[in-house]
């Protein structure tokens, strides 16, 4: 079993990469790997996607279905507090996940404990 951090800092406007990131992430927790997600700058936006159709990659899935898997399964993820702040949001953003804000010192030592680290 390997474990992976996922670092998404691309927000919806990077469909293909927002999409392919959570992809990546529910395919590495389908094969019983460990997965942590940390979401930062406008990847915080991603929490905010609220209906089926709003982003979708290209062959890379529909956001709100992925986000709808990671709750489902409670993968976790880590939100930059910091990120999020500056966009707006508070604590209402990460209601049904399986998360919390994070700072940057949270970033690297994910970083540090994963053996494989993917940003997009």
């Amino acid at each position: 079993m390997s474990k992976y951090l996922i670092h998404i800092h691309s927000g919806p406007d990077l469909k293909n990469k927002a999409t392919l990131g959570m992809l990546v992430a529910i395919t590495a927790f389908k094969k019983g790997d460990e997965v942590n997600i940390f979401l930062a700058a406008d990847g915080t936006h991603l929490l905010n996607t609220k209906s089926e159709g709003e982003v979708v990659g290209q062959g890379t899935g529909d956001l709100k279905n992925h986000l709808d898997h990671l709750k489902q399964n409670g993968i976790k993820l880590y939100v930059s507090g910091m990120s999020a702040k500056a966009r707006g949001y508070d604590e209402s953003l990460l209601n049904g996940f399986n998360a919390e804000f994070s700072m940057p010192d949270k970033l690297l030592e994910l970083s540090a404990e994963s053996d494989t680290v993917l940003c997009y």
